[in-house]
């Protein structure tokens, strides 16, 4: 990737108002005193932010990425412990469609980088406040149809936790194709045959 802050130089674009000027000198002095993962942390944050092409993004192809060109079916993110997402970045590259998946995003991410596995429904509450989508309009229900549906199972002290096949779905996203086959499959692992008990009176 291009140093984004080192090819701008301190001069102002003729076109650039007073106040543009003013904002490029303070954006210039304050990210100089940065290294240059963190430059190109922060202008891809605030890309996101703003809804702005991700300069990362636009360089893809030259140089890899923190976001993968094209989603495995592996984890999708490959951070460090100092290196991760913001729970916003998180869930804006996952891009859940689904209450549920919002909550198994969630769980996820508590679990993988806020060392946080066992989680309440306040916990959900906060994070989705946190990550700036909008709110559940039942939490509560939202985590129960979550662990119905087998994203999340029971843990300690009545709280919950993301299961193995959730985990599984939410690295997949956003292939929405392969984490939609990791749930059916955990589906049809759940489903069991009817005994015959008459059968079975009948072999004893």
């Amino acid at each position: 990737m291009i140093n984004t802050v080192d090819t701008v130089t301190a001069k102002p674009n003729p076109a650039s108002t007073p106040d543009e000027a003013s904002v490029l000198q303070r954006m210039i002095s304050d990210l100089s005193s940065l290294s240059e993962d963190s430059r190109k942390r922060l202008i891809d944050t605030v890309c996101v932010f703003l809804g702005l092409s991700s300069p990362s993004r636009v360089e893809a192809v030259s140089q890899p990425s923190t976001w993968p060109a094209t989603p495995s079916r592996l984890s999708s993110f490959q951070f460090s412990e100092n290196d991760a997402p913001s729970v916003k970045e998180f869930m804006h590259e996952k891009n859940p469609q689904t209450d549920v998946e919002r909550v198994a995003c969630l769980a996820y991410y508590l679990a993988r980088y806020r060392e946080s596995p066992h989680i309440k429904t306040k916990d959900i509450t906060e994070l989705i406040k946190e990550s700036a989508h909008r709110p559940f309009s039942n939490t509560a229900v939202a985590v129960e149809n979550a662990t119905k549906q087998g994203y999340l199972v029971p843990s300690i002290k009545g709280s919950k936790q993301i299961s193995a096949h959730g985990e599984r779905f939410v690295e997949a996203l956003p292939d929405r194709e392969a984490a939609k086959e990791i749930m059916a499959t955990a589906k049809a692992g759940r489903r069991t045959k009817p005994t015959n008990k008459r059968a079975i009176a009948r072999e004893a």
